[in-house]
């Protein structure tokens, strides 16, 4: 399972980024916790990285499962491929949430043929 492990080391690492960036943009913008709104910029990279914890509780389970039942080397491929979704919903949503669309689909599909797929795998062994 060594590509399932390395695409969900990379999916924690690019969610650990987003938390940085969090505490960083807390600091620009003067936002303290518990506060999470009052200043746009702070409130879209906020909502990058609660969105990312969000998608995580699919994504993890879906990789894992298709890795498990269907194939470790395609699961740690669809794994790198969503982290880069991510990635570039995070850029499109820094910039203006109305462009994160992109990002977030692919983010969704990729998710969804994992979960779609290592269930099947797991019924039909």
């Amino acid at each position: 399972m060594r590509f399932t492990v390395l695409a969900t080391f990379a999916a924690l690492v690019a969610y650990a980024w987003f938390m940085i960036k969090v505490a960083r943009a807390r600091r620009e913008f003067g936002v303290e916790a518990p506060r999470v709104t009052g200043n746009e910029a702070f409130e879209r990279i906020f909502r990058v990285q609660q969105n990312t914890v969000e998608q995580l509780a699919l994504f993890l389970p879906a990789l894992w499962l298709f890795g498990g039942y269907v194939s470790d080397p395609v699961a740690g491929i669809l794994g790198l491929c969503w982290t880069g979704a991510r990635v570039l919903y995070a850029t499109e949503y820094y910039v203006d949430a109305r462009r994160r669309g992109p990002g977030a689909a692919l983010t969704i599909l990729i998710a969804l043929v994992l979960l779609v797929g290592g269930t099947a795998g797991a019924l039909l062994r």
